[in-house]
């Protein structure tokens, strides 16, 4: 079937070229046109203008985004509203908070256009093994874009509705703050292993992990992975970003009263990542020292490559 990939990432140049393996007839767009031109070498169409993409399916028609959430996405879809015709689907395959999602929903209702949340997971690999979809939004909308999901999606339970406008990028949220939580599990347990008396080798534990562990994972597969290219992690800074979805899943805790001590835990951590020398961590080696004495080291004391 036709359909629209408007915005050609990591995750959306991958899923425009697993729908193009599918047999789908995919137009793309991508800010930079240079993207688009690159998978024309593989069969898709590329349409240099955001405006000029619903003239380039036929009805109705389907705009799959994978936009960072927020004013990028926002804008996109005031842009292709004129230009769309009631029974025309939009899918936002992004990030989007779900709140965004609703109002949004409601908001194409009006014009007559059906509006899909599709929380995706996968990754760049994802390309090869599929993406595991949880939407949410108007319901003939998901069972008419069936057959891309069926393409997208790794074969048998890869894709479920999971109900009205938001759910699927409220389903996807919890996901990352799951997510959050078991890598940081995984990093303070390796924490510990290479800080023992022992040389341990970190890469054929985690891969012997996975064969029958009750810790086995996909997460640790990725783990010995990257330990076996580099044991130490010496070319890896230990700075951790976060995309908003662990935040937002904590916030919905405290919304809704769930304890969630591990998940906050790790959203903490990463903040704290970002930092080195930090005012909290000097305030608690000076009281230390004010209660028992504890010595404090001064700034040019600091571990060698501890970095102020």
């Amino acid at each position: 079937m036709d359909v629209a990939m408007v915005g050609l990432g990591r995750m959306g140049a991958n899923m425009a070229r697993r729908l193009l393996r599918g047999g789908h007839r995919v137009v793309v767009h991508n800010r930079t046109f240079a993207k688009a031109e690159e998978l024309a070498a593989e069969g898709a169409e590329p349409v240099r203008e955001l405006a000029d993409v619903p003239a380039a399916l036929t009805a109705p028609r389907v705009v799959w985004l994978m936009l960072p959430y927020g004013a990028t996405t926002q804008a996109a879809i005031d842009e292709l509203v004129p230009r769309l015709t009631p029974g025309d689907i939009v899918v936002d395959g992004g990030n989007s908070p779900f709140q965004d999602d609703i109002e949004r929903g409601a908001a194409l209702a009006a014009h007559g256009i059906r509006y899909l949340d599709a929380g995706t997971s996968g990754g760049v690999w994802g390309l090869d093994v599929g993406y595991c979809l949880m939407v949410g939004g108007d319901s003939s909308a998901y069972d008419h874009v069936g057959p891309l999901l069926d393409t997208l999606a790794p074969p048998g339970h890869g894709h479920d509705y999971m109900g009205g406008h938001g759910a699927g990028h409220f389903v996807k949220m919890v996901h990352n703050g799951i997510e959050y939580g078991m890598m940081q599990a995984y990093a303070e347990g390796f924490e510990l292993l290479e800080a023992s008396a022992w040389e341990l080798d970190l890469a054929a534990i985690a891969d012997l992990w996975n064969q029958g562990s009750v810790v086995r994972s996909w997460l640790l597969e990725l783990a010995a992975a990257a330990l076996a290219e580099d044991p130490g992690l010496d070319r890896v800074a230990g700075y951790v970003e976060d995309t908003g979805e662990g935040r937002w899943t904590v916030e919905q805790a405290i919304a809704h009263g769930v304890p969630m001590p591990a998940i906050a835990a790790s959203l903490f951590v990463r903040f704290r990542s970002r930092q080195q020398d930090t005012f909290s961590g000097k305030m608690l080696a000076a009281l230390r020292n004010e209660f028992g004495g504890h010595a404090v080291k001064a700034r040019d004391e600091r571990p060698a490559g501890d970095q102020p």
